[in-house]
């Protein structure tokens, strides 16, 4: 079963981050990522879902469910997770995309990534 990578768009990044259980922090609650129905992941709970953010890896958190009929969004499914989020980059950059792709590098290419809400993300004009 592959691990699978997500992209949070650009203008939803602040938003994606208020939601909490971020890196480092304790499981609050649990977090639903919306994708299209089909083609779904074929993904297990405690894999992992990797999220990319502003032209890089961000991180990933462990699969602890998937959702196709939600009452919440009919249209769409959902991966979900709750807490475990862990700040991992690679040396590549990463472009945005829509819907989900699995995991192409090695793990063992991953390094930790202190700076991961801020680096590469532009200030907020006030």
């Amino acid at each position: 079963m592959p691990d699978v990578v997500v992209t949070v768009p650009k203008a939803s990044w602040a938003d994606w981050l208020a939601e909490g259980d971020l890196p480092g922090e304790p499981a609050v609650h649990r977090s639903h990522f919306w994708i299209a129905k089909q083609p779904l992941p074929d993904i297990a709970v405690g894999e992992r879902v990797y999220i990319v953010a502003h032209g890089r890896l961000r991180g990933y958190a462990p699969l602890v469910g998937a959702e196709v009929d939600c009452s919440l969004r009919p249209e769409r499914a959902c991966l979900m997770r709750e807490g475990g989020a862990v700040a991992v980059t690679i040396a590549e950059p990463i472009r945005g995309f829509m819907g989900w792709r699995v995991r192409w590098w090695k793990r063992e290419d991953e390094v930790a990534f202190a700076d991961w809400k801020t680096e590469g993300v532009p200030k907020e004009k006030t």
